[in-house]
C-alpha cells in the first residue's frame, strides 16, 4: 500500500488507480451512510478521487491515506447532501422516491432509518470500516470523546431497535400460533 501510494504521489496514474479501487467498497459505504442515493454516492465518489489527485501531494504520511481519503469523501458528501437539501427546500418537494436496493440493503436502511446521520457514520467507520475511535474524531472533526459518545448512543438504540424488532417477532408468531390453535378446535 505505501509503495502505490509512493508512486501516485508520483503521479503514476496506474497507482492511484489502484488506490482508488483499493478504497472503492469501503468509500461507498461511508458514502451510501450518508447521502442513501446512488447517483449523490457515485459523485461523491468521482469529486473525492479528483481531489485526492490533485492534492496526492499534501498527505504527509503515507500511514494516514485512508484516514485521509475518508475525510475528504465525507466533506463532498455533507457538501452534496446540503446542496440536495437546499434545491428539494427550494422545490418544496417531498422527500419520497424510488431506489433499487438488494434485500440486505433494504434491512440496513430499514433498521437505521431512525438514526440521526452522526450516528450511522459513527456506526459505519467504526464497525463496517474498522477505524479507531481517535482516527474518527480526525475524520470528522470532532473530539474523541465527542465519537465515544455517539458510538455509546448509537449502540443503545441499537439495542433498543433490536429489543423493539424482535417483541414485534414474537407477537406475530403468537398472533399465528393462537389462529392455528383456533382453526385447529
Amino acid at each position: 500500500m505505501n509503495r502505490l501510494i509512493g508512486k501516485a504521489r508520483a503521479h503514476d496514474k496506474a497507482a492511484f488507480q489502484q488506490l482508488m479501487e483499493h478504497q472503492g467498497k469501503a468509500m461507498y459505504k461511508v458514502a451510501k451512510a450518508i447521502l442513501k442515493n446512488d447517483d449523490d454516492v457515485l459523485d461523491a465518489m468521482q469529486e473525492t478521487a479528483l481531489t485526492c489527485w490533485e492534492k496526492i501531494d499534501s498527505l504527509k504520511n503515507a500511514k494516514y491515506f485512508q484516514t485521509w481519503i475518508t475525510r475528504i469523501l465525507i466533506n463532498h458528501c455533507n457538501a452534496i447532501y446540503r446542496q440536495r437539501k437546499k434545491i428539494i427546500a427550494e422545490e418544496e418537494l417531498p422527500e419520497a422516491g424510488f431506489r433499487e436496493n438488494g434485500y440486505a440493503d433494504v434491512e440496513w436502511e430499514e433498521f437505521f432509518r431512525n438514526f440521526d446521520e452522526k450516528y450511522r457514520t459513527v456506526i459505519i467507520l467504526y464497525y463496517v470500516q474498522g477505524f479507531k475511535t481517535r482516527e474518527i474524531a480526525e475524520i470528522l472533526q470532532v473530539n474523541e470523546s465527542t465519537v465515544r459518545s455517539r458510538l455509546m448512543t448509537a449502540r443503545q438504540k441499537m439495542k433498543e431497535e433490536y429489543a423493539k424488532d424482535r417483541v414485534l417477532h414474537i407477537a406475530d408468531y403468537n398472533e399465528e400460533v393462537l389462529k392455528k390453535a383456533e382453526g385447529s378446535m
